[in-house]
């Protein structure tokens, strides 16, 4: 499937564990266009110290969101270079409803404009398990998931025979608290574009090339 004619714009939105990375992937590989992830972004500008990251630095140091500004102009850097001639995949942003309208409004400058909005829609308790599932060795580093990749013995590594321990970040009570802040943020977000006609749901607990099935589906309406 290749794009044709004006640049094919894709907003991937799924809270953290409904899989936007692994299907952004192979949505590229498919139609041909760039992804775009907002992460990617941020640590690259860092990295490079370039004048927006060292800005958007200011911010993260101080423990503030960087401002909308910042990121949209981030991400209008991002969609000029050659690789996104024919589009992109846009995935982590847009997260608010304000940077959405940024968006659309500089795409619309150019004549452009967002063509869907594939909504990966997964249940709380399956993103609490995805996301709390991780364990990691002590001694080697070799990491497990209690869903995915389980060790042999609960605790113990398969390996070198180290303990298993869990970060902060992946514990259950953790992943609760991610999962609630990004539903509160992003529950305005799908509004928008469900108000726009651009949203559309996809089942997130599918098997991923089920999910990947029914993504290119739709993005295969819009083109057509």
């Amino acid at each position: 499937m290749t794009t044709t004619g004006k640049p094919l714009y894709i907003v991937l939105v799924g809270a953290p564990g409904a899989g936007k990375g692994t299907q952004a992937h192979l949505l590229t590989q498919d139609l041909g266009i760039a992804p775009v992830a907002s992460g990617d972004l941020f640590r690259e500008h860092l990295s490079k110290q370039t004048e927006l990251g060292l800005l958007a630095k200011q911010y993260m140091d101080r423990g503030e969101l960087v401002p909308d500004d910042v990121t949209i102009r981030m991400v209008m850097d991002r969609l000029e270079r050659p690789d996104c001639e024919k589009g992109a995949i846009l995935d982590g942003f847009p997260r608010t409803v304000a940077q959405a309208e940024a968006l659309d409004k500089e795409l619309a400058a150019k004549g452009q404009k967002v063509a869907l909005v594939p909504y990966i829609k997964v249940g709380e308790p399956a993103l609490v398990a995805r996301l709390s599932g991780r364990w990691i060795c002590r001694q080697c580093g070799a990491v497990y998931h209690t869903l995915f990749n389980p060790p042999k013995q609960p605790g113990v590594c398969d390996i070198c025979g180290g303990e298993l321990y869990q970060r902060p970040d992946d514990k259950e009570e953790t992943v609760r608290h991610r999962l609630q802040v990004y539903f509160e943020q992003t529950l305005p977000l799908i509004d928008y574009y469900r108000e726009r006609g651009l949203l559309v749901e996809i089942n997130g607990e599918q098997a991923i090339e089920d999910v990947h099935r029914d993504l290119l589906a739709a993005i295969q309406k819009v083109m057509s």
